[in-house]
């Protein structure tokens, strides 16, 4: 954990300060949308395979307009869950949020652990509200941990001047997202190294089964994870000014370095996928349309 180069220059603990993801944020969207399958009674079940129109929408809330736009204002039309969230579409977010509801979103965002600003309106999905890097990167933890939140520690032992252990962490876990849910959205994140906003991390040198996220706001994010480590990157200026530089192009060339150098390490080196568990299915779709594949 990393605060800061200098005390003398500045005594802000950058990796306790609260500032907004942006798009590190758009999983908890994708997984709240992704647990419409978990009701029977549901009406729109969502699937990584279902499409959303993605093109200049205006958000009406609380009798306001709302209008986000995509990366350079660049429209791709019907796509899929999986390929909106690998390129990181803002449209597409939102219209996932207002489908399920704002305010589910929040409740899944508070069930892995992040904070209680958190407000139930279109800019949630995209990653307004602040958090802290170490509340995401806990927050993470729900993604390879079947759904399970692991609280970040910074202790795990204490020992006196004889070897002897006075104090040992124990991990605290609790349930968050359902299993099936959690691998769904972990699939979706993996696209995202595959062929969405991080696909170019094999240039820093690693080239890992992982899952992650880009994450622009005024700062540069990226958040990713192999079956051994998650990392949470976050760039910016002390003082909230603009950084005009999206994550793929500050954080992730960070990260990918030190996931390369860390995973050298006997610990972390056998990397493996992670298992699916029972009661996901696999089956082959049409890319065009999002519908099941005929002959």
């Amino acid at each position: 954990l990393q605060g800061g180069r200098s005390y003398g220059e500045s005594q802000l603990n950058r990796a306790l300060a609260l500032r907004q993801p942006g798009s590190s944020f758009k999983p908890f969207v994708y997984a709240t949308a992704l647990a419409t399958g978990l009701d029977p009674a549901s009406q729109n079940v969502l699937t990584p395979a279902s499409t959303v129109l993605d093109e200049p929408t205006t958000f009406w809330f609380d009798e306001k307009p709302y209008e986000p736009h995509d990366h350079a204002d660049e429209y791709k039309g019907n796509v899929t869950l999986r390929y909106a969230l690998a390129h990181s579409l803002n449209i597409p977010a939102v219209k996932l949020a207002e489908m399920v509801g704002y305010d589910n979103v929040v409740e899944t965002a508070k069930a892995v652990g992040l904070n209680a600003h958190i407000k139930a309106t279109p800019a949630v999905a995209l990653g307004s509200y602040e958090v802290t890097p170490l509340e995401i990167a806990g927050a993470y933890t729900v993604f390879v941990n079947n759904g399970q939140l692991i609280k970040p520690n910074a202790i795990r032992a204490i020992r006196d001047g004889e070897g002897g252990r006075i104090y040992q962490s124990k991990v605290d876990k609790q349930d968050a997202l359902d299993p099936r849910v959690a691998y769904l959205t972990m699939s979706l994140m993996q696209e995202v190294l595959r062929s969405g906003t991080g696909a170019g991390v094999s240039r820093y040198g690693f080239t890992l089964p992982a899952a992650g996220k880009t994450g622009t706001s005024r700062d540069g994010w990226f958040v990713g994870f192999t079956s051994k480590i998650i990392c949470a990157v976050w760039v910016g200026f002390d003082d909230n000014r603009d950084f005009i530089l999206e994550g793929a192009r500050s954080a992730l060339p960070i990260w990918g370095e030190f996931m390369a150098r860390a995973h050298k390490h006997r610990e972390y080196s056998q990397v493996h996928a992670l298992p699916e568990p029972d009661g996901v299915v696999a089956v082959e779709i049409d890319a065009d349309t999002g519908e099941l594949a005929t002959a």
